[in-house]
């Protein structure tokens, strides 16, 4: 599966985008904005791709504001026009928004048409993108193994984030995801689970501080954990499940990762889904031992059963001997060949 956003292109630039390989637009620039691709900005040719490219591409980019750029040769191949895609992700933009930018190429391209697009460049700094810039992309250029978009929309996030702390006072990037710091309170609430003093807590990740909160902190009754599970936001949840198990008493924390369906934007589904993998190396490494990590769509799934049962799973310990068929019913005497002697 390709690790796209859902995103689309607006109508206006949907039509647009088959109106400029007409040859009579230079370059365009494709921004996301209200979880839609579209059309910033764009301009006609004046002189050769060559002499145009420092007039309208350096002028395109922002600081801190990842977006795409088409830029249109002079070329042409089987297919009409040949174009440039540059993906411009500078390393100061917030993770998310680099994020949104590389899952969301492959759609771009799947729009305007793959067959269209003679080069592709990712640019972190100004100085990249420049002809300049673009003539040492190109001496640089050499021939790798295919990618999936998956691993593409990765590979130019890690590109992006090649100079990532690690710790959990850090924003991390990965190939397993992206990690948020966890604040202060949420740490003393990891804390207080550990020594009893709750049953229940609640984390939520601050899109815009780039944080992981914790939301509540409670001891409630098993009966009470379905309603603490919004119905239209993602949420983590840490509950400790008391129960028995073969005459034990067991007191299990299960990490319980609720996402609401479609609900919710597809920025919020990204990034939690994208910064779980780190959060629960976060939990583990400050001594909560998870027993089991599941994800629901709806608070009434956290059943008594439900969470037994994938504790502990039911095993067939005893397989069934293997039972030979029967032979086809009125099939006759059976017979017995014997070797007879040379004569």
């Amino acid at each position: 599966m390709s690790h796209q956003t859902g995103i689309q292109a607006n109508a206006e630039l949907k039509k647009y985008l088959g109106k400029c390989r007409d040859g009579k637009i230079r370059v365009l620039k494709i921004s996301i904005d209200n979880e839609q691709l579209v059309l910033s900005k764009y301009y006609p040719p004046k002189h050769s791709w060559e002499q145009d490219f420092d007039k309208y591409v350096p002028s395109l980019v922002v600081d801190d504001l990842p977006c795409y750029i088409l830029y249109r040769f002079d070329s042409t191949n089987s297919v009409g026009h040949e174009w440039l895609l540059l993906s411009w992700s500078p390393d100061s933009a917030p993770v998310r928004h680099k994020m949104l930018y590389a899952s969301t190429k492959a759609t771009l391209k799947q729009e305007f048409g793959s067959s269209h697009i003679k080069d592709e460049m990712h640019a972190t700094v100004k100085d990249e993108v420049s002809l300049k810039g673009y003539k040492a992309h190109l001496s640089g250029v050499s021939a790798p193994a295919p990618l999936t978009d998956r691993e593409e929309a990765l590979k130019e996030l890690q590109e992006s984030e090649h100079n990532t702390n690690y710790g959990t006072d850090a924003r991390q990037s990965t190939m397993g995801g992206v990690s948020f710091p966890i604040t202060e309170a949420a740490k003393q609430g990891l804390n207080d689970l550990k020594r009893g003093s709750y049953n229940y807590l609640q984390f939520k990740i601050d899109l815009v501080e780039e944080q992981i909160h914790l939301s509540k902190a409670a001891n409630i009754s098993l009966t009470d954990l379905p309603q603490q599970v919004p119905a239209d936001q993602a949420r983590y949840h840490l509950y400790i499940f008391k129960h028995t198990h073969e005459s034990d008493y067991m007191e299990s924390i299960v990490f319980i990762y609720s996402m609401p369906g479609y609900n919710c934007s597809i920025k919020e589904r990204m990034m939690y889904s994208s910064c779980k993998g780190q959060f629960l190396e976060i939990i583990e490494k400050m001594g909560v031992e998870i027993a089991k990590r599941l994800e629901i769509d709806d608070g009434k799934e956290l059943t008594e059963e439900f969470l037994y049962s994938e504790i502990h799973p039911t095993r067939n310990l005893h397989r069934p001997a293997f039972a030979k068929p029967k032979g086809p019913p009125n099939r006759g005497a059976k017979r017995i060949t014997k070797s007879q002697a040379t004569q």
